[in-house]
């Protein structure tokens, strides 16, 4: 959304600038601060978040496309009556001895099939299982897939999620999406001031031409989707590696953080208050047995769609909790004793803490999983608009034709005109933003260098040029 001085027709048809029109005498600093941060964000920036929206884009028909893809795996005709848990969990581990049991998700729904999900098997990722599909109403399996993540992603969604977050570049791709979603919001955030300081008659799209047309769409579709970009920025950098531990970080120390069922056992020690990670590797059906655990979390009222976790050594329980990301969430979870079957804790979603919830229902929205297959239209118009946006942007600087590529720097003197009162406040935010958001700060402060650098160049050429005119 950024703003030039205006195009419009000369006499013989050409396209010839003209003058901004003047700002507000109290808000003169502003337009050349934002438009350059704007215009060199727009620039710079903008390809890592084009590839951002156009994987974003991808994931969010990934989950129809799932759907279709592993079909075979995931649904079966509807019977009678569902057999134990228990006797679908044997035949999985009859067909697939290796690794050990790390979940099972019962059928969640009629015709849906239960997931068996094992760690450790040879071949396999280390950070994603093995899921085994096995029919509810026969025994049967259905099938084997890799499997990542709480959301039970499978290989289709699974390779379009690490594309999306890190284009499978391991840790240090996850640098890209989070400097896209750092500078996300600032660059929609600027463009929103550029495009409300400009005169109304100025703003309009019927009766332009060439780049002020191109201008004005760019400008209307910016703020269209405003809203919507500060959503995507905002989630995405609540699991980024580096803003993400600042917000982790933030949430403890306000004692907003999500809290966990307590899995120990009186005699756990050490491992009282941790859920654990996977099963022991044994059969679970020591003890009371998977039927009776299940037994005792729908007595909780623990609806499907729920996961079934193996006790992770001799002093922790089960843990069955609730896995539904779509509306309303469903999170609650228990731990139950493996020995007697009783229930030793209880979290509610619905005491979860305010933090807690927003961030649980913000990275739900943010995948297309919280309102289902509207929630994923709408990121697909919001990623597809987002790509549009950046396109535009391009173009207005190819159709900008003439005068330097970086367009003109900020002119000398541009921060002594910001008020004190607005300065001091500005450039201590600026500081802290840049510390706990560091993909913002260190390249504002490069683009920073760079203005400076140019308008000193621009400066001293001015001065030459006035000394020879003499």
């Amino acid at each position: 959304m950024s703003v030039e001085p205006a195009v419009r027709p000369s006499p013989d048809g050409q396209e010839s600038r003209q003058p901004p029109p003047p700002a507000a005498p109290g808000r003169a600093w502003l337009r050349p601060l934002v438009l350059r941060l704007h215009f060199y964000a727009g620039v710079l920036i903008a390809p890592f978040i084009l590839v951002a929206a156009a994987t974003g884009l991808l994931y969010a028909g990934s989950y129809q496309a799932e759907k279709i893809v592993y079909a075979d795996e995931l649904r079966v005709p509807v019977g009678k009556n569902e057999l134990p848990i228990s006797r679908q969990v044997a035949a999985a581990r009859e067909a697939h001895p290796e690794g050990s049991i790390s979940a099972v998700r019962p059928s969640p729904e009629d015709g849906a099939t239960t997931r068996v999900l094992l760690s450790g098997v040879p071949g396999v990722n280390p950070d994603h299982t093995l899921a085994v599909f096995v029919d509810p109403y026969t025994a049967e399996l259905t099938g084997s897939l890799e499997q990542y993540g709480s959301s039970g992603a499978l290989p289709l969604r699974t390779w379009i999620d690490e594309l999306h977050r890190d284009l499978h570049l391991g840790q240090t791709g996850r640098l890209y999406s989070e400097l896209a979603a750092s500078w996300l919001w600032v660059i929609a955030g600027g463009g929103l001031v550029l495009w409300f300081g400009r005169r109304r008659a100025r703003r309009k799209l019927r009766g332009t031409q060439g780049r002020r047309r191109t201008l004005s769409l760019h400008g209307a579709v910016g703020v269209w989707a405003a809203i919507g970009l500060f959503f995507l920025s905002a989630t995405g950098l609540t699991w980024s590696t580096y803003a993400g531990q600042s917000v982790s970080d933030l949430r403890e120390a306000i004692g907003q953080t999500t809290p966990a069922v307590a899995a120990g056992l009186a005699s756990g020690g050490e491992h009282a208050g941790h859920t654990p990670a996977g099963g022991t590797g044994e059969t679970p059906d020591e003890g009371v047995g998977l039927d009776a655990v299940l037994e005792a979390a729908r007595a909780e009222r623990l609806s499907n769609p729920v996961e079934i976790v193996p006790p992770a050594d001799a002093s922790s329980a089960y843990v069955v909790r609730q896995i539904q990301r779509s509306w309303p969430e469903k999170q609650d979870a228990v731990a139950i004793d493996p020995s007697s079957g009783e229930v030793i804790d209880v979290v509610r979603f619905a005491d979860f803490p305010l933090l807690a919830k927003l961030t649980r229902w913000g990275i739900d929205a943010h995948t297309g999983a919280l309102f289902g297959l509207v929630n994923q239209i709408v990121l697909a118009a919001l990623t597809a608009g987002l790509m549009l946006l950046i396109v535009l942007g391009y173009r207005m600087w190819w159709q900008r034709g003439r005068g330097s590529a970086f367009g003109r720097p900020m002119p000398r003197g541009t921060w002594q005109k910001v008020p004190p009162h607005i300065l001091v406040p500005l450039l201590a935010a600026i500081a802290a933003l840049g510390y706990f958001v560091p993909l913002l700060g260190i390249p504002l402060a490069a683009f920073l260098a760079v203005d400076i650098a140019l308008g000193e160049i621009a400066y001293r050429r001015g001065r030459r040029t006035y000394a020879s005119a003499d």
